[in-house]
């Protein structure tokens, strides 16, 4: 990454594959140009960007019209590696903060026994509950504030472990001596690194806020560079949150400061430019519908 003045926010390594994906417009397409201006906004050379093109036409997922910045990128495969979110996981996040999904009191818990001869899939049910946000309390035994039960058992079906699969609920944890629901989402996530990144994301957002409302305003590559740099620091933000309900958590959480702010800068970039940004499914992804949720009839369960 290029260096950046003194005061300006850190923003999270994007790397260039990322980069591509990011600017993927709705009819599957990526200019050249654009990609290549941006690219160099992030402190990127020409040189990682013709590389890391030639490996995704070489791998299918992109074909070439033209050469050089003149070129266009036609997608020709899903846009795996894109800065996305989960779309149901970041509406519950932002339902949560607008105490549209309050918590009932309920843990839920799973303990599997699996054998070392299945030890790949016991790796891997165990990555999908720390994924899910669920935290170890022992050897096996694993705790989530949400219900994603149906998720973890779908998962274990999947992996042929479902009899090894023990789930139950309980409105009575105890660890220990302690039984305060907040005191043990303290001692069971790390919060305060969770913090943290939803600081970074929030330091970002206000700065770019700041840049878009002054009188010099950013062309629309730097607005493009912006949009990317939210995208990417939302996600690292996001991706390690349990989304543990507000009650649980001390106040106010940075989280819910942060997807404010972050809400509020992605509709300023959303306009106000002179080339359409809706071209670009990134900004689809981040629309209203996904940042101002509405009351569900069932509350989803999060990362699907």
């Amino acid at each position: 990454m290029t260096s950046r003045p003194a005061g300006e926010p850190v923003t999270p390594e994007i790397g260039t594959r990322t980069l591509v994906f990011a600017l993927v417009r709705e009819d599957g397409t990526v200019d050249a140009g654009e990609l290549y201006a941006v690219a160099g906004a992030l402190g990127m050379s020409d040189q990682q960007v013709r590389l890391c093109l030639k490996r995704l036409v070489a791998e299918g997922r992109f074909r070439q019209e033209g050469r050089g910045r003149k070129a266009v990128l036609r997608l020709t495969a899903d846009a795996t590696g894109a800065v996305e979110p989960d779309v149901e996981y970041v509406r519950h996040a932002y339902r949560q903060d607008q105490g549209l999904a309050p918590w009932d009191g309920t843990w839920h818990l799973f303990a599997f026994a699996i054998p070392e001869t299945s030890r790949q899939a016991r790796d891997t049910l165990r990555d999908a509950l720390l994924h899910l946000g669920a935290a170890p309390l022992q050897g096996g035994l694993y705790v989530s504030a949400n219900d994603i039960g149906e998720i973890v058992e779908a998962h274990a079906r999947h992996l042929g472990v479902l009899p090894s699969l023990t789930r139950l609920t309980s409105r009575d944890l105890r660890v220990g001596d302690e039984t305060d629901p907040a005191r043990l989402a303290a001692l069971l996530w790390p919060l305060q690194r969770i913090a943290e990144r939803h600081e970074a994301l929030a330091a970002l957002a206000t700065a770019r806020l700041a840049r878009l409302s002054s009188a010099d305003r950013p062309t629309d590559t730097e607005r493009l560079t912006y949009a990317i740099e939210l995208a990417a620091s939302f996600t690292t933000a996001m991706e390690p949150d349990p989304l543990l309900p507000p009650e649980l958590l001390p106040q106010p959480w940075p989280g819910a400061h942060a997807r404010a702010l972050a809400a509020r800068c992605w509709e300023a970039l959303a306009a106000g430019t002179g080339q359409d940004p809706g071209r670009l499914r990134l900004f689809r992804l981040y629309d209203g519908s996904l940042l101002t949720p509405t009351p569900p009839t069932a509350p989803p369960p999060p990362r699907p």
